[in-house]
């Protein structure tokens, strides 16, 4: 900061002219780009015209409670006001500390969204991963980001882990990503070796042409991609709402996947143990292909566990489908069975689901049976609307 900066702050201080410094305050560090400082100004100078403490110009926790408010919309101000100035700057992990406290990720967002998917610069790359991916602020570009920069193992990783903790719209646009990744990688591998028998392959056949009466593909425990991807990029694709291109590649994938030796198809928990079947089934069922029988499929799979205690994860399943298939009555019942005990953090809703379909009739008879008065009355309430 210029020396005259200082000047300036001085002779009007001397005038006793507390908004005008503040004012130039503000004017001096915005000209200078200090906009950490920026943001400080901005609360100072609201903190002075209140006639509050002065010594912590940011913080909240020495605001009396009748100038809360007033303080907070101005730190909601200030921090969206100097995040903005920052994105534009290019500065977006500075941007984040400000964007992320006022929880307003949109403008940092589409920032990101303006970058290439392949970033050069490793640490520049590893920055804008943090935000992206790991930070939430926009997952599917970072999802793009990472394939480009650490390749389909790396990402599937990192998506293990971020996954559970998206918005469905993340999970889905993302789980969209690497289904189609692995799909163009795997057509590609499968297109090479059969071109190697069948010089005059159809230009841009899918998947499903390409495997189709050809199990010499197969031969000897032969495969195209990494098994363990594939596994992982099918179980990704449950996260994929209909209608949807790539419900049908996934489709396409553990179509593939059955295919393959057994030793190649990992099991998975229930009621996916048959992986690649069950997972066909469920993508069916998602695009209204035999939707029928690939219910009756998890509807045998529930009734054919032994074990009570797991149940639930296997209905779980089951209702999703059926409330994805618009057989809300259906899917009440098995609730009130299974579920009406779950969370309000899961994505399935007893109670939701009751109102949605219409039956707060069973919502009624499994709260009162639960001995829950609330959820009773809360019930009878929403009968009366």
């Amino acid at each position: 900061m210029e020396n005259s900066s200082f000047d300036t702050l001085d002779q009007i201080s001397s005038k006793q002219e507390t908004q005008e410094l503040l004012a130039q305050l503000v004017k001096e560090v915005e000209e200078a780009g200090e906009l950490h400082k920026l943001f400080d100004a901005k609360m100072l100078q609201k903190k002075a015209a209140l006639g509050l403490p002065l010594s912590r110009p940011s913080s909240l926790q020495d605001v009396p409670q009748e100038h809360r408010k007033e303080v907070e919309e101005a730190y909601v101000e200030a921090a969206r006001e100097v995040g903005g100035k920052l994105v534009e700057q290019g500065e977006l992990a500075a941007a984040w500390m400000y964007l992320q406290v006022i929880q307003e990720p949109e403008l940092l967002a589409k920032a990101l969204d303006e970058l290439p998917d392949q970033i050069e610069d490793y640490e520049k790359m590893e920055e804008i991963l943090q935000l992206a991916l790991y930070q939430g602020v926009n997952p599917p570009k970072g999802v793009k980001i990472m394939l480009n920069g650490h390749g389909t193992c790396s990402t599937i990783t990192a998506l293990d882990q971020s996954l559970p903790q998206m918005s469905q719209e993340h999970r889905t646009a993302c789980s969209k990503l690497m289904v189609r990744s692995l799909y163009n990688d795997l057509s590609d591998s499968v297109r090479r070796q059969v071109e190697q028998k069948v010089p005059l392959i159809e230009p841009g056949a899918s998947l499903k042409t390409l495997i189709t009466g050809r199990d010499w593909l197969f031969d000897e425990g032969n495969y195209h991609v990494d098994v363990s991807h594939l596994n992982s990029v099918v179980r990704f694709a449950r996260s994929i709402e209909a209608p949807s291109e790539e419900l049908e590649l996934a489709r396409e994938l553990a179509q593939y996947g059955a295919k393959l030796e057994k030793t190649l198809q990992y099991d998975g928990e229930p009621p996916f143990q048959d992986f690649y079947p069950a997972h066909e089934h469920f993508f069916n069922i998602l695009l209204d292909k035999k939707r029928d029988e690939g219910l009756q499929y998890f509807r045998e799979q529930l009734e054919a566990e032994p074990d009570e205690q797991d149940k639930p994860l296997l209905a779980y399943v089951l209702v999703d489908l059926l409330i994805r298939s618009d057989k809300l009555d259906e899917a009440v019942e098995l609730s009130a069975q299974y579920l009406s005990n779950l969370n309000e953090d899961v994505s399935i809703s007893f109670d939701e689901l009751c109102e949605k379909a219409g039956r707060l009739d069973v919502l009624k008879k499994v709260r009162k049976e639960q001995n829950d008065l609330v959820g009773y009355a809360s019930a009878l309430l929403r009968e009366q609307v």
